[in-house]
């Protein structure tokens, strides 16, 4: 009998990535950096940000960028609409289950999904994968890690179900009265990198069903040491290592999320993560955001990004092609077919 012949997961994650195997990756969900950007440009409150100013930032972003994207990211209430028909048919389409508001505790973050928006159907909208962000702290309080597990393993299980990739996104936050407390999605720069690994420990246990993991460094990006085989090199290295060990344990892939930092710092960050295992990078704002400071000029941002967004892309391919890791879909389970019928038969 057939086991773990998950045919549609192999499948988008194969759309995901570069003919080489590497997930060169584009993000425009955005919400918040967006929507409060465009509130600032507009000097309105962010909940006076209008629908139509939202879809038109990413509908350039996806104009100019998804041409050089092996996959890209869309959320369902603004990018997903504007930016389907600018996606060619060789790029892969991830799409956002998570609501960008999470329900604030003093106990920590509880994420949700979008209302009226599931696995099932972003499967049928021809999604290739199911991304979700968790804000997750495994200090934060019982009550709030429970229901942050019980959350990813519910769309894992709904994953498996309609056969599509999961692809979990992992944040580590401040606490509600500490002095770097935020709501916006900027790196931490006082995080500790145990909670970091612990996280990403916790969710490559086969109950949650991760098939890739988006991760944001162990150590805030804008300071990296220069990997020039230093001692403070090695010893940031090592907290990488640690993180690819355990996703290589796990045999779960995994790309860096660029977190807000400039293009050559996560470039940095690139070249710690592909020395610990990295299989490539979902980057948003490196690639976008300094042109996008010309909001409410759409030309002007546009002009922008087309001279800078794909020369960064080129860079970050440049160093994926040297240094990636690839991955390759697993077909294995077809070894054990021996007569017409079985693999209809066994693929539940």
């Amino acid at each position: 009998m057939l086991v773990n012949l998950h045919l549609g997961k192999l499948r988008g994650l194969r759309r995901m990535a570069t003919a080489a195997g590497h997930f060169t990756m584009v993000a425009i969900d955005q919400r918040p950096p967006i929507s409060s950007l465009i509130a600032q440009k507009r000097g309105i409150a962010v909940d006076d940000v209008t629908f139509g100013d939202m879809v038109a930032v990413k509908r350039v972003l996806a104009d100019v960028l998804a041409q050089y994207a092996s996959a890209m990211l869309v959320d369902p209430n603004f990018a997903l609409p504007a930016a389907l028909e600018k996606l060619p048919a060789r790029t892969g389409l991830i799409v956002t289950l998570e609501d960008h508001r999470p329900e604030h505790t003093l106990g920590g973050r509880k994420s949700h999904s979008i209302r009226d928006w599931s696995v099932e159907k972003i499967k049928r909208a021809g999604g290739d994968a199911v991304k979700v962000l968790v804000w997750y702290r495994p200090d934060a309080g019982p009550e709030v890690v429970a229901h942050q597990q019980h959350y990813v393993e519910a769309i894992g299980e709904q994953c498996r179900l309609h056969d599509i990739p999961l692809v979990l996104e992992l944040l580590v936050y401040p606490f509600p009265k500490t002095a770097s407390q935020t709501v916006d999605y900027i790196e931490s720069p006082d995080k500790m990198p145990p909670l970091v690994l612990e996280s990403v420990r916790e969710f490559a246990k086969p109950r949650y069903g991760v098939d890739l993991f988006k991760l944001e460094s162990p150590l805030p990006g804008a300071t990296l040491p220069a990997t020039d085989g230093s001692a403070v090199h090695l010893q940031a290295q090592r907290w990488f290592d640690k993180i690819g060990n355990v996703c290589r344990d796990a045999g779960i892939a995994w790309v860096m999320l660029s977190a807000g930092v400039t293009p050559q710092q996560f470039i940095r960050v690139m070249e710690y993560a592909y020395a610990a295992g990295a299989g490539g990078f979902l980057a948003g704002r490196a690639v976008w955001w300094e042109a996008l400071q010309h909001f409410p000029d759409l030309e002007a941002f546009a002009a922008q990004l087309r001279e800078q967004g794909p020369a960064i892309l080129k860079q970050l391919e440049e160093l994926t092609l040297r240094a990636g890791n690839p991955w390759r879909p697993d077909y294995s389970a077809f070894d054990g077919i021996k007569a017409e019928g079985e693999l209809c038969a066994a693929y539940a």
